[in-house]
């Protein structure tokens, strides 16, 4: 029997994308930022060694459009993980905040119904200089940050299943 101080076993995902099968999912609205996204995706799936035949690409009209390509890849069993990329830019009306909490909560719902990790590049700004610094500008990449995410997801989900 272990002491009362014993540490519980660590459970880290780690970023090793060998054998995995991802699906990125990337809105074409905006695609003049979003194909920035999914070149992070792409960049970073291949540092984490992901096969490039093991990926692929769904294009969607826009960020409503995600959620249904993301369910019915999700529940295809042919993928371990998705990233879904889109860019939605603040306007004069409040369409943004509808397509906003749409589009994240659907994939947030997907995630948690099929058990299928997504990692979210949904950017969401007031403007357009901030998503093209959100999209491989002054603040990194986001599309790059949810394919690394869904990696790391479904390499915890694998240690979760088989401890």
């Amino acid at each position: 029997m272990e002491s009362d101080d014993a540490l519980p076993r660590e459970l880290i995902g780690g970023r090793d994308g060998r054998g995995l099968k991802i699906a990125v999912v990337v809105s074409r609205f905006n695609e003049e930022i979003t194909s920035r996204l999914l070149q992070g995706a792409l960049d970073a799936l291949e540092e984490c060694g992901v096969d490039e035949e093991n990926v692929t690409v769904a294009w969607v009209p826009g960020a409503l459009e995600l959620g249904v390509a993301a369910s019915t890849l999700a529940k295809s069993q042919k993928f371990h993980a998705l990233a879904c990329l889109g860019c939605v830019v603040r306007g004069e009306t409040g369409h943004y905040d509808v397509v906003v909490t749409q589009s994240t909560g659907a994939l947030a719902r997907i995630a948690l119904k099929t058990g299928v990790p997504i990692g979210m590049g949904v950017i969401t700004t007031d403007n357009e200089n901030q998503a093209f610094d959100r999209a491989g500008g002054n603040f990194g990449n986001k599309g790059r940050d949810a394919a690394l995410a869904a990696v790391e997801m479904a390499n915890l989900l694998r240690l979760i299943d088989n401890p």
